[in-house]
């Protein structure tokens, strides 16, 4: 394949080829192969309409079918050789295919340009990619959800400012996590749906005058239907955005799950034990255990923030309808999908090996006053009190149980009496901590019953 080729595919228009310079800042080859297997698959869809409707003869679209799915072995097979010169996947696939079967190549692409050809690439992969996603995060919610399972009544610190605050469950806070990726699910399910129109057929940016089938075209490649502009099929990237904006939330939840692991994991907490499968050791200090895993993937949204707000920027100034820019949106949205799939992947992996360390969960549970809240509220339904009363009876026992260094449940009745007169020992039953995250009983609350609850719910969608 020579640059000769090369301009002999661009047409007349050009007497000289490229410099090298020019050559390396055109070309996407480098990148765009990744699109061969639905360069193909729309090629394919594109050549059986144009015989359909006459525009091709039987035999040219058969000779290109065949042809296309010879250049796609090559490709699978690792014996295709991508050309710099040819400049991007289209251009490689249809000049491999013309050496294949000659002149019929040529009229493959009759009613259509690389405009709408790349805009429906991109959108084929894009959306193959939402699917993935969606069964990334699957797998993620069901590691979460056995962890909620076995650890319904596992009781653990909750924080606020990242100080005790009050007990919870282990299994109330793995469903947290499984709320946060059911919303990113459901952004690619939309996303999805949003883009899942063919932009096949706009050619260059204003339609063709040959008499095609755009419906047919986008049945053909599984989209609800052809988009109705054709300006806006060819210049539309929002798809992307979308893609990448659904990627970026999923990679900041990712991210706020990875730093607990981090903290979790360290000898100053010990809440759990991360699996050898996904930790690493020190060159120079053999009693290290490093959550690499975890550090890595909290790292990855930077990645996937970075991607989103290249293109953005990228997208921002152009007019309508194509611009080269537009050849700059596949690297960034290429790289935040490796990115996320391997982020989603690796930490399925640890949530499903990792073991929570119950004894020091409930121990570090009832430290730092967690039940502080709980005496203002038996004060509320117990004495009558207004909770703003209670609220400062209770910040005055929690100030001498922090002078005499004891919790409070360790406060004498003669005490806590000496601050308010109206206490009871019926008190003490509010106090200890698996008293307080049974009492938490309200729907989404972190009692036992309703994280049960909340798994049942979840198990209706995922079967155990």
């Amino acid at each position: 394949m020579t640059e000769k080729t090369s301009n002999a595919m661009w047409g007349g228009r050009f007497a000289a080829g490229p410099d090298a310079i020019m050559e390396a800042i055109n070309a996407s080859i480098g990148f765009d192969k990744r699109l061969a297997a639905q360069d193909i698959e729309a090629s394919r869809a594109h050549a059986a309409m144009l015989a359909r409707r006459g525009i091709l003869t039987d035999t040219d679209a058969e000779l290109i079918r065949e042809g296309l799915l010879t250049v796609l072995s090559e490709i699978d097979s690792g014996e295709f050789r991508f050309s710099t010169a040819l400049e991007d996947i289209h251009m490689n696939v249809e000049s491999r295919l013309r050496e294949l079967i000659g002149e019929a190549a040529g009229r493959l692409h009759t009613a259509r340009s690389r405009n709408d050809q790349v805009a429906t690439d991109f959108r084929l992969w894009v959306r193959g990619q939402c699917d993935a996603a969606i069964e990334g995060i699957e797998a993620l919610m069901r590691a979460l959800l056995a962890q909620a399972e076995d650890g319904a009544e596992t009781v653990m610190p909750g924080f606020t400012h990242l100080q005790v605050a009050q007990p919870v469950t282990w299994g109330h806070h793995m469903l947290a996590y499984v709320e946060m990726l059911a919303r990113d699910r459901s952004r690619f399910e939309d996303a999805r749906a949003r883009m899942n129109e063919s932009p096949l057929g706009a050619a260059a940016l204003a339609g063709t005058s040959f008499p095609i089938d755009r419906h047919f075209t986008a049945q053909a490649l599984g989209f609800d239907r052809p988009m109705a502009n054709s300006l806006d099929a060819v210049s539309d990237r929002d798809f992307a955005l979308d893609f990448l904006s659904a990627a970026s939330l999923t990679a900041t939840h990712l991210s706020r799950l990875a730093e607990e692991l981090v903290i979790w994991s360290t000898a100053q907490f010990r809440f759990v034990t991360l699996s050898d499968r996904f930790s690493t050791g020190s060159s120079i200090m053999p009693q290290k255990k490093n959550p690499d895993a975890a550090e890595l993937i909290r790292a990855k949204v930077a990645r996937v923030n970075g991607a989103l707000v290249a293109l953005l920027t990228v997208m921002k100034g152009l007019p309508l309808a194509y611009s080269k820019d537009m050849q700059e949106d596949k690297e960034q949205v290429f790289d935040a999908a490796d990115s996320l799939m391997l982020a989603l992947a690796a930490m399925t992996g640890m949530v499903g090996d990792m073991r929570p360390n119950v004894d020091r969960l409930r121990e570090a549970a009832a430290s730092g006053f967690s039940t502080a809240t709980d005496l203002a509220d038996w004060l509320v339904r117990a004495l009558g009190l207004p909770f703003r009363d209670a609220h400062h009876v209770t910040g005055a026992l929690v100030k001498r149980a922090e002078d005499r260094g004891v919790d409070l449940p360790e406060l004498s009745l003669e005490e806590m009496r000496a601050v308010h007169d109206g206490i009871t020992a019926d008190v003490y039953e509010v106090l200890g901590v698996e008293n307080s995250v049974a009492s938490r009983a309200s729907y989404g609350g972190t009692a036992p019953t309703q994280v049960r609850a909340q798994i049942a719910r979840w198990r209706e969608t995922f079967p155990a």
